[in-house]
């Protein structure tokens, strides 16, 4: 009994040794990182704790609240995990309106969406979009539908659903590929591809030469003019949601005949009505009237039973998206902002029936706080990052990772993170601002939660990384 005692106070005082040893190897870390020119008008702010015992074992300004970026989307995900369950679906239904007479729908097709990002998307075999449309062709199809008279809409069942674009994204943003918003209908994650054809010589305007798919009633006008060979994507798309026009601005390299960058899609119930619409007719069932896209506003029709008496349409055709569990896997492995945006509204609309941004906010600030967190530790105001206005600290990060990994849940959000650096963490990046949370186990097997966020440095994000990556290599 006595040995097993002495070897218990022994291990205890390795353990204390080991983690003093690489507190001070941090300190000194951070204070070499502190002294470079890069971040001489920057700050770094880092936490690190025991896996094991959640102890903190260093903090550097680990109670500053900074911009970081997408490693933000850990509150996102670990809440949507807890209040939403990692089964959750979301449904994407068909249906239609009228009668059906001599293969005539005398009335409406209608899709009813419920915020479904992966709606559409080539991430899964399920969602793919050919998947999609050939199942809702083989739905009419059943019917023996060969006209349909009153038009595609779509539709939205939901009390509330806001505004795509959160408050808070900067206009350099919104209308490129990340900057998707969340609308109550989404398709192929909102995105598209912009085709364009640089010029023979430095300075010389660019041309669009299309759209993947095409935009529905958008209309892009080119400034964008052409920069050195290899000098890369600097070209912007300023496009804002149910905009009828934009243009794209910056350069994009010398010496290519085709150049592509992606944008969102400004209007996207609209663009997958004319998706379904250009289906049909491609498998021989007429669609008469033009595209309409229709949503449940509360300010048109206050009463659901109403609205449901006046519309409601037969389901020939419910579709189910991933769990949520699996969309998860993307939403941090890819860090895809429109997933993190959709998470937050339907938090929101399942907990209060109002699928709202604001709420969704509110929540899940609130979910962290009953499990030790201050909400004045998470100042956010969208769900994937994106805003510049977002603050949040180090020392919060690390403590959702590590209430994470009680949960029954932690292995597939484990195994939704990036690797970088030989870590498993997840990245931000943001103007000025770089990232990194996650976990590490070390060569002699001392596991680490860490959070580092670089604010308003100089110079170049990669050479910012290799430093930061210096600092965390002390866990190794």
């Amino acid at each position: 009994m006595k040995k097993l005692t002495i070897l218990f106070f022994i291990s205890l005082y390795v353990h204390d040794v080991t983690a003093q040893s690489v507190a001070v190897k941090l300190a000194n870390a951070v204070k070499q990182f502190e002294a470079d020119q890069q971040v001489r008008h920057g700050i770094i702010s880092l936490c690190v704790a025991d896996a094991q015992t959640g102890k903190t074992l260093y903090e550097h300004y680990s109670q500053l609240g900074l911009p970081a970026a997408s490693t933000q989307k850990l509150f996102t995900s670990g809440a949507a995990f807890e209040l939403l369950g990692a089964n959750y679906r979301y449904k994407t239904q068909l249906g239609y309106a009228g009668r059906i007479e001599n293969e005539i729908l005398k009335g409406e097709i209608y899709i009813i969406g419920s915020g479904d990002p992966t709606l559409g998307s080539w991430r899964y075999n399920s969602t793919k979009e050919e998947v999609i449309l050939d199942k809702w062709i083989s739905a009419l199809k059943k019917l023996k539908i060969k006209k349909v008279q009153g038009g595609v809409w779509s539709f939205s069942r939901t009390n509330e659903w806001s505004p795509t674009i959160p408050d808070g994204w900067i206009w350099q943003d919104i209308g490129n590929y990340y900057g998707a918003g969340c609308d109550f209908l989404n398709w192929h994650e909102n995105q598209y591809d912009l085709i364009l054809r640089p010029g023979k010589a430095v300075g010389e305007k660019a041309e669009i030469i299309g759209t993947k798919p095409k935009l529905v009633n958008a209309e892009l006008w080119c400034e964008v003019t052409t920069g050195e060979k290899n000098s890369g994507d600097n070209a912007y798309i300023y496009l804002a949601p149910y905009s009828e026009y934009g243009y794209v601005r910056g350069t994009i390299p010398m010496g290519v005949n085709e150049f592509t960058i992606s944008g969102s899609f400004p209007k996207p119930s609209l663009q997958l009505v004319s998706t379904i619409t250009e289906n049909f007719r491609s498998h021989g069932i007429a669609v008469d009237s033009n595209l309409l896209a229709f949503r449940k506003d509360s300010s048109f029709l206050q009463d659901q039973k109403v609205l449901e008496s006046l519309f409601s349409p037969n389901i020939i055709s419910v579709h189910y998206s991933p769990p949520l569990d699996s969309i998860n896997y993307w939403f941090l492995r890819k860090s895809i902002n429109l997933y993190g945006e959709a998470l937050i509204k339907t938090i929101a609309y399942e907990k209060s029936g109002l699928g709202s941004t604001e709420k969704g906010v509110e929540l899940v600030r609130s979910f962290w706080a009953e499990h030790g967190i201050d909400k004045g530790a998470v100042n956010i105001i969208d769900g994937s990052g994106l805003s510049p206005q977002n603050r949040v600290t180090t020392d919060a990060e690390v403590k959702v990772l590590q209430y994470a990994k009680t949960r029954p849940w932690f292995n597939v959000f484990y195994n939704a993170l990036p690797e970088y650096n030989g870590m498993k963490m997840k990245s931000g990046s943001i103007g000025g601002g770089r990232a990194f949370a996650g976990y590490h186990t070390a060569k002699d097997g001392k596991q680490y939660i860490f959070s580092i966020i670089v604010n308003n440095y100089d110079g170049s994000a990669g050479e910012v990384v290799k430093k930061m990556y210096k600092v965390l290599d002390v866990l190794k």
